[in-house]
């Protein structure tokens, strides 16, 4: 994968955070153009899809390296609908930068340079702020699952669809596969208190931007391929990515051996899966609904999958790595919530579908995480029994 020469001075956290804000407008005409241009284009072209006697055939790009469980997760979907239909349609999908940079892709999607393809809605907060709300942020006390099912049948559905119109991107967008809590990030030494994090280069996306910056902290968004080589190289001192499995296998403990565990920036992300909008709505109706159950079983199966791999892959990186996993000090987590609190209340100052996003949010969350509270009892008491010190479950021998 080609990426940019990062030995230049990385951006500052107002430059950070100013450069996606500033961006917004201008952004937003160009995409208006060059999307509604190709997806004219494509609406011309998409009879011959629907005419089509042989199998349909979509070309496809993740946001993720080759090697990252993300993108074995995006192959997990494309395999999922060929099977489902038989061949009548088969999506290949290529790793990040082998059409486009992993923040190119809605666009990409959009303009029908790609069929489609596999990512983050944060990926795409510069073109609308808003989309941040899926997942990146404390989710109100929701985890990633319950945000989905705000989704579904909470009204953000509905919403994703208003936002995507609002930027002129031509996309069918199905958010999947709820995310565990991701960690605060890799660290030279463990963060005891806030004063620890001020001042430090470190990389974040979206509306975290802004939550690190509001910690003190100098921010720049990186894809997740090129993270390892900018801590290796000076250019960043700590940095978060997402998981276990993927923060291994991109190499973090090579250039760090401190993970903080446990944090609010991104404790309800989901997946993304994007088809260009004309050619989706010229299939099939028949496939169109394979592919809508190909969505709620590959979200079934990833998060099957990642309890899976990523536990596995955090006991390695403390046997066979030596990373020492520490948990984030409440005071720490205490503070994110409070600066997201103020980001947020600023964004819906300037942008009224970041406000709407926000209100349903709250309005599905308050009823269901006390629903949730209520009835689910604790797993913390039932692992300690079996697990803790004096549990009753004892080791092999």
């Amino acid at each position: 994968m080609s990426r940019p020469d990062t030995r230049q001075s990385m951006p500052s956290s107002e430059a950070a955070s100013s450069t996606v804000t500033s961006s917004n407008v201008a952004s937003r005409r160009k995409f208006l153009l060059t999307a509604g241009a190709a997806g004219a284009a494509a609406t011309v072209a998409a009879p011959a899809i629907a005419q089509s006697t042989g199998p349909i055939s979509m070309r496809w790009q993740s946001t993720w390296p080759s090697k990252d469980i993300f993108h074995e997760y995006a192959l997990d979907f494309a395999k999922k609908v060929n099977d489902m239909t038989g061949g009548d349609l088969k999506i290949e999908v290529l790793p990040a930068g082998a059409v486009v940079p992993a923040f190119g892709l809605l666009e990409a999607v959009s303009k029908g340079t790609l069929d489609g393809g596999h990512g983050v809605m944060v990926y795409h907060y510069g073109k609308q702020t808003a989309l941040a709300l899926w997942g990146s942020g404390p989710g109100y006390a929701m985890d990633a699952n319950m945000l989905l099912a705000w989704h579904k049948y909470g009204g953000g559905k509905e919403l994703l669809g208003k936002l995507y119109d609002s930027i002129g991107a031509s996309v069918a967008s199905f958010p999947y596969g709820p995310m565990p809590t991701q960690p605060l990030g890799w660290f030279k030494k463990p963060i005891a208190k806030i004063e620890d994090m001020k001042g430090l280069k470190f990389r974040t996306v979206g509306i975290s931007i802004d939550v690190f910056t509001g910690l003190g902290m100098a921010v720049n968004a990186l894809p997740g391929g090129e993270i390892v080589s900018a801590m290796d190289r000076g250019l960043l001192d700590a940095a978060e990515f997402n998981n276990a499995s993927s923060d291994r296998v991109l190499g973090f403990p090579d250039v760090s051996k401190v993970c903080m565990l446990q944090s609010y920036h991104q404790n309800a992300e989901q997946f993304e899966v994007l088809f260009n909008k004309a050619k989706y709505d010229a299939l099939p109706e028949k496939m169109r609904a394979i592919i809508a159950n190909a969505v709620e079983a590959a979200s079934a199966d990833m998060s099957w999958k990642a309890i899976d791999r990523y536990s596995k892959d955090y006991v390695e990186l403390q046997q066979k790595d030596k990373v020492r996993f520490f948990k984030t000090p409440d005071a720490v987590l205490k503070k994110q919530l409070e600066v997201y609190d103020e980001v947020v209340k600023k964004k819906a100052s300037e942008n009224p579908m970041f406000k709407e996003v926000l209100e349903s949010q709250l309005t599905f969350a308050r009823r269901a995480t006390q629903w949730e509270n209520d009835t689910v009892v604790s797993r913390k008491m039932a692992f300690d029994h079996y697990f803790g010190p004096n549990g009753v479950a004892k080791q092999p021998t």
